[in-house]
This record gives structure tokens, C-alpha cells and sequence, in this order.
């Protein structure tokens, strides 16, 4: 079958190689891809949320099945445009309807959700620009750290931990009276603080049925020791070697099953993936967030581990199917290091030439943020490659990930060296 991804990151090159692998995928597109997709699909020069550009492109290569991604055309329903267009109705679309994407586009609606449906998580309340000063009154009677964060979509930097409750009050004050985040901070969100360690758990389903895909860590902040600002990712490592049976249990009746439950009791389209960020506190979970999509870069050390040909598990979730499959797993660990453009997550420089290629071995590299000038890869974004590696524990991978990182270079070329310090 012909089939189109959306998005361009080290997400997408991850499904593209994983997708160009099955015996059941005559031809693979990329809209708008990367250096590393042209690798192994066609690029299609076709913004993400531009539907009817992309309904064309569709018709025009009878498209059978397409896989969101990133976030924003979820959110603005693009399973919805389909859906109900009589053209594209038969398309197979990897991802949840404009409600169930509200899961992630709003996160007042995910807490509303997690409430209704008994899911473990932190206390909250949503405050707007007229509730700013009740805000106020709400941090002043919480314990430092104050969590804040916008409502609404901010490239994964909508969240703010602060320590001071001066500055916590500023900052509410910055987001709902001075839009710091845009629209999305029209609606903040505060919250307890939970002291654990993170982990990310990812779901597939129909909407029906579902199987939970192997665990993953990421590293969101710049900085070592998990300090400075957050970004995108800065690495992941899967299996997580504390989440285990014992724990995942707990994951599976009181979060993953909830979950699904209230998706199907609320009759959500949703057939797709539900990427849940979760915290350990002591021994038990409690969900930080659900994201609609997979996670970037944990994707990256998710689907390398995954035997199983995933055009085939695709049209199982598509028909409602699910339960009849069984994912063949990798047992080894899996480690990525992300590189990123000197300065990011703020101002940073393009267009510096990527070199040291050909000199990678035992190693897989997803392009994030490349282009392809001249025959030559050049950076495009802020993260730039992550270098993914195979091993019987994840420092064994990671060793192996960094011998490659350091055969690779361009221009103020940056990495975390510490990634997994939290794990031993």
C-alpha cells in the first residue's frame, strides 16, 4: 500500500525507516520530511496542517494509509477532515479524532478527564486573565515548587517549575495578562508539585483494544544534571529499568485502563497512539500529562525495539483489531543521544554542514531538524540528529551512542554527556 507520514523530525525518520522495512508498503512519502527521510521515502514539500494540499497529494498518489506525527494537526482535526470528506473516508489515519486530541490540546480537559476517571495525578486549578488574582491566592497556599502551565499547545515549553513564589506569581501574571505563551497560556493550569522520577509510557489503540509499547526515559532539560531550560528532548533510553512488573501493574489498572475506558465511554474516535508522561513518587504513579502522538526522542529507542511489522499492527488498529495482535519485542536496551544546534532552546544558528557519516558503525541516526543542500546535510532546526544504539543494559548503549556522537560535527555542535545519571 502507498502511505504518507506527517512531520519532519527524528519521530518521523523513526517510522519512515521502521515503515520502508514492511513487505507491505509499496510507496512511502514524507510531507514535509528531513534529510534522513529522503533517505528512505519521498519528501513532500506540504506543511503539516495544510489539508486540502494534502488531500490532493492523497488523491493524486492513492494513498491508503496515512500517520500523524506531530501534535498540531491532531489538535486542529485533521482524523475529522478525513473522516468526513467522501473522497478520503476510506484512508486509514493513524491518530484520534479533534476531541480525542483535546487530550493534549488542552490540558484543563486532560485534568477534567483524569478526574472524572479516578486516574491518579497532581492537585490542580485552572485560572484565566479575570482569575489571576485567585491564582495568586491558589500558590500561596501550596509547598515550593509552584508548577504553572499553559492550557493550550507550546512546542513542549509551556510548563514552568519555579521555586520562588514571588516569581511564580509574576510569571502567571506574564502568561495570562501578557500572553507570554500566546493563546495557549489563555488558560494556566496550576498544579502540586510531585517529587519522583519521570518516564514516559505509550499506548496503542483502537479505540476498543490496546497494547502498551515498551517504556521509555527521556532528558528534557539542556543542561547536565537535568538543569537549565526545557527542551524537546535531549535523549531517551528504553526499557526503563525501575518501571518494572511490579509497577507497570499499577500503570496498567489504574491509568492505562481508566483511560481507554473513559476514551470509549465518552465515544471518542480515537485510533492512534496515547503517550502518557508519568511520575514514580515513592512506588506509585501519577500521570503528568497525555501527549496524542508519539514522543520525540523516545520514538527514537521505542520503535527500533519493535520486531513487529508495523504496517500490519497499523491496519489491525484501523479495523478494530487490535486484540489480535502480539508485538514481538526486543529485549536489548535501546539509547539515543540527541545533538542540538549550539544555543538552542533559544536563539540558534542554521544551515551548518553536518559531516562524519559515513564513519558511523553499530549505530542507527535519525534526522530531527536537517536539509539536503548541494548533496550535502545541513542543520535545520534545533535538535538536529539523534544516534540511536543497541545494548545488553542502557549504559552499554549509551557508550555506544556516544563512540558514534563523537564521529559526527558541525558548527557549535551540543549534547548532554550524563544521560542515565538518574539510573544507577
Amino acid at each position: 500500500m502507498n502511505i504518507l507520514i506527517l512531520g519532519s523530525g527524528g519521530r518521523e525518520h523513526t517510522f519512515a525507516y521502521k515503515i520502508a522495512e514492511s513487505k507491505n508498503c509499496s510507496k512511502l512519502f514524507v510531507a514535509p520530511g528531513n534529510a534522513g527521510t529522503s533517505q528512505v521515502a519521498t519528501n513532500v514539500a506540504i506543511q503539516v496542517t495544510h489539508f486540502e494540499a494534502i488531500k490532493d497529494f492523497v488523491l493524486k498518489e492513492k494513498i491508503e494509509m496515512l500517520i500523524v506525527g506531530p501534535e498540531d494537526p491532531l489538535v486542529e482535526g485533521i482524523q475529522d477532515f478525513f473522516e468526513k470528506d467522501l473522497q478520503l473516508n476510506k484512508v486509514m489515519v493513524l491518530g484520534p479524532s479533534k476531541r480525542g486530541a483535546l487530550l493534549e490540546g488542552s490540558k484543563e480537559r486532560a485534568k477534567e478527564f483524569m478526574a472524572l476517571y479516578n486516574i491518579p495525578t497532581a492537585a490542580y486549578q485552572s485560572f484565566t486573565a479575570e482569575s489571576v488574582d485567585a491564582g495568586k491566592q491558589f500558590l500561596e497556599t501550596l509547598q515550593p515548587p509552584y508548577v504553572l502551565k499553559a492550557d493550550g499547545l507550546a512546542a513542549g515549553k509551556g510548563v514552568l517549575i519555579l521555586e520562588n513564589i514571588e516569581e511564580a506569581k509574576t510569571e502567571l501574571e506574564n502568561m495570562l495578562t501578557h500572553s507570554k505563551f500566546g493563546k495557549a497560556g489563555s488558560i494556566v493550569v496550576i498544579e502540586e508539585f510531585l517529587d519522583g522520577v519521570e518516564l514516559s509510557v505509550f499506548v496503542l489503540t483502537d479505540g476498543e483494544n490496546y497494547i502498551t509499547l515498551p517504556t521509555a526515559k527521556d532528558y528534557k532539560r539542556i543542561g547536565e544534571g537535568d538543569t537549565g531550560l526545557n527542551t524537546g528532548g535531549m535523549g531517551a533510553i528504553s526499557p526503563v529499568p525501575f518501571a518494572d512488573e511490579v509497577f507497570m501493574k499499577k500503570v496498567e489498572d489504574r491509568i492505562i485502563k481508566p483511560t481507554v475506558e473513559g476514551i470509549k465511554k465518552e465515544e471518542i474516535t480515537y485510533k492512534g497512539f496515547i503517550f502518557i508522561g508519568l511520575i514514580k513518587v515513592g512506588d506509585e504513579p501519577y500521570v503528568i500529562e497525555y501527549n496524542v502522538r508519539m514522543g520525540d526522542p523516545e520514538t527514537e529507542v521505542v520503535l527500533p525495539r519493535i520486531k513487529s511489522d508495523l504496517v500490519e499492527v497499523f491496519q489491525k488498529v484501523a479495523e478494530g483489531k487490535l486484540n489480535e495482535v502480539s508485538l514481538e519485542i526486543d529485549a536489548q536496551t535501546a539509547a539515543t543521544v540527541m545533538l542540538v544546534s549550539g544555543g538552542y532552546p533559544e536563539a540558534y544558528e542554521k544551515g551548518k554542514e553536518i559531516s562524519g557519516f559515513e564513519n558511523i558503525e553499530g549505530s542507527l541516526v535519525f534526522h530531527a531538524g536537517t536539509s539536503k543542500e548541494n548533496g550535502k546535510v545541513k542543520t535545520d532546526g534545533g535538535r538536529v540528529i539523534a544516534v540511536t544504539s543497541f545494548g545488553d543494559d542502557y549504559k552499554k548503549a549509551l557508550k555506544k551512542s556516544y563512540q558514534n556522537v563523537d564521529k559526527l560535527h558541525f558548527d557549535k555542535m551540543y549534547f548532554r554527556k550524563d544521560l542515565g545519571f538518574d539510573l544507577s
